[in-house]
């Protein structure tokens, strides 16, 4: 039995790459044991005409890394990396900068786009003169959405091909898309991200429609533009959480505010002006169910403080694999911001220590020690003392000095 490979892979071009694909046609048999282990025959392109290599030395691999399918196993597709016939990572490769996967890392993507009517040289729908301002067409029906059929089509060859789509809406302006795919881990949530992008290019192509991705395409007039809001949360801010914990992540993501920007998706300063649902891109904010902030908090999150948070930030054109990456990083720092301030605010309460540890304070060791004769064949003549000093004598027994060393060291951690 034939069946068709299609190789998907990320261009060279800036600043964001295009999607690519090619066939190859396999015996089934040749290839059956890759379903099983991912093995999938890796391929080569020419890389001087996707802007990833030079002429005289053009070969590109690509290496597939997670394949798509249905029952039907008619085509398969495998979404592939970039890779330099030495087979290390090519610099295009932004898949790479992800090191391992993180499972207990959930994204879910809120990808918005316009659909270009390529026949009428516009968006959909807005040829006509009798447009009516944003409002009437978010999750409109009627007269007040275009492109319905196509939109549904898409969903459901994300979902016979094991994308997890968990919902469509239309959006406030005629012509303009929104849907919602959800993924545990952090590869994983790239990956499906990019191919979800490739199944709504492809199936464009028998509409006669293009997808425009650009943050801000109706530059006139009050329009929202298209976003990639981007929902996480790890196994820390499901389980346990905490406010601390939370108002640690703010602090690390308004600390690297800047770089989060940077990888957010061009053209997105027209998009993040402050208005028409979005925070200014050189302001950072935080809020509780208020969708004008860089962050929204969920009110289920901000309840317990347990849950997932939205940053409102990136671009409908934004790669998924550098949000992912800069995320990733701003968890990482604020872990470690956590656990300083933990140590900052540490009260030691001496009465609970003892009744837990059975550890008495340096004055009550001093105490026990003018009064046990037995152990200390002399008389002090110790008044007032240092505790560091006291911890040096030479004079005091040793658990002595163990003791009181555990109780000096408690105490330090403020």
């Amino acid at each position: 039995m034939k069946i068709k490979l299609e190789y998907v892979w990320l261009d060279g071009y800036s600043p964001e790459p295009n999607l690519r694909s090619k066939v190859k046609i396999v015996n089934y048999n040749d290839i059956k044991n890759a379903f099983i282990d991912g093995k999938f025959p890796k391929w080569n392109f020419d890389g001087s005409s996707t802007k990833q290599a030079q002429t005289g030395s053009s070969d590109c691999i690509l290496t597939p890394v997670r394949y798509y399918t249905t029952d039907k196993l008619s085509t398969v597709y495998l979404f592939c990396e970039v890779m330099n016939p030495d087979g290390t990572p090519h610099l295009t490769n932004t898949r790479s900068k992800l090191i391992g996967e993180q499972e207990d890392l959930w994204f879910g993507f809120e990808q918005e786009y316009f659909i270009y009517d390529r026949k009428h040289k516009c968006i959909l729908g807005h040829d006509e003169n009798n447009l009516e301002p944003q409002g009437k067409y978010y999750c409109g029906v009627g007269e007040y959405v275009a492109g319905r059929d196509f939109v549904d089509e898409h969903m459901n060859v994300c979902l016979n091909y094991g994308i997890d789509i968990t919902g469509i809406n239309a959006e406030v302006a005629l012509g303009q898309w929104e849907y919602q795919v959800f993924s545990k881990g952090k590869l994983k949530a790239g990956d499906d991200l990019w191919m979800s992008r490739y199944f709504l290019h492809k199936i464009s192509e028998k509409y006669n429609y293009a997808i425009d991705l650009h943050p801000k395409p109706i530059q006139k007039g009050k329009w929202n533009g298209s976003g990639l809001h981007t929902n996480f949360s790890n196994e820390m801010m499901r389980t346990e959480g905490g406010e601390e914990y939370f108002n640690a992540l703010f602090s690390s993501l308004n600390v690297r505010h800047e770089e989060h920007i940077k990888n957010y998706g061009s053209s997105n300063d027209l998009r993040l002006t402050g208005e028409y649902e979005t925070q200014s891109i050189n302001k950072f904010s935080w809020g509780v169910s208020d969708r004008g902030a860089s962050i929204r908090v969920p009110q289920e999150t901000a309840k317990n403080w347990k849950g997932y948070v939205e940053d409102r930030r990136p671009g409908s054109n934004a790669d998924p694999y550098k949000i992912i990456y800069q995320i990733e990083q701003s968890i990482k720092d604020a872990e470690t911001i956590g656990n300083i301030k933990h140590k900052m605010n540490y009260k030691l309460d001496m009465d609970n220590l003892k009744m837990d540890y059975k550890t008495l304070s340096p004055e009550e060791l001093l105490s026990e020690y003018r009064n046990d004769e037995d152990e200390v064949n002399q008389e002090t003549e110790v008044i007032t003392f240092d505790a560091e000093t006291l911890i040096k004598s030479s004079s005091l027994p040793s658990a002595l000095k163990k003791a009181m060393m555990n109780a000096r060291n408690i105490n330090d951690i403020k």
